[in-house]
């Protein structure tokens, strides 16, 4: 069962869940490319001894498979949602790390987007309540729909900014 599930509250409606950007993935994607290059490139100009070419290759092998696996890890264990009642934030695994507002303390949602992040539709929401604010989510999928979804259904302050 999801951290989320286990959390909502008799009655409460799950409104709208995000995950963090396959952005993510694009480092790791990034390094195996290179690893491949590489891995060829030193196969083709060293003929007569195989094992540079093998040892770099494998070296690069392994850290891009442990990017990718870290990127996959940190999407699978983050979950993000927005309910009738609250905003909810949860990352980790073992260490645990959650954080929620409700929806009558927001005051205004922030949306942060680099220009790829809008060609690909991702970006950072940091939302502002009375007293404080939730930790800004970090490369979140579609983060003016998050925005929307906190506006439409948030107190009605927040639907001024």
């Amino acid at each position: 069962m999801s951290y989320l599930r286990s959390v909502m509250q008799p009655g409460e409606t799950l409104l709208y869940e995000s995950k963090i950007s396959w952005t993510t993935f694009v480092p790791g994607l990034l390094v195996l490319l290179v690893a491949l290059i590489v891995f060829m490139l030193l196969r083709t100009w060293i003929t007569d001894v195989a094992w540079p070419a093998v040892a770099v290759g494998v070296i690069l092998l392994t850290l891009s498979l442990f990017m990718l696996f870290r990127a996959w890890f940190e999407r699978w264990t983050t979950e993000i949602a927005i309910t009738d009642r609250r905003i909810i934030l949860k990352r980790g695994f073992i260490r645990r790390d959650t954080a929620e507002m409700h929806m009558e303390k927001v005051e205004s949602v922030d949306v942060n987007q680099s220009l790829f992040g809008r060609l690909l539709d991702y970006g950072d929401v940091t939302v502002r309540g009375t007293g404080a604010g939730l930790e800004t989510l970090r490369l979140i999928d579609a983060p003016l729909e998050f925005r929307n979804h906190v506006k439409t259904h948030g107190h009605p302050a927040a639907a001024n900014t």
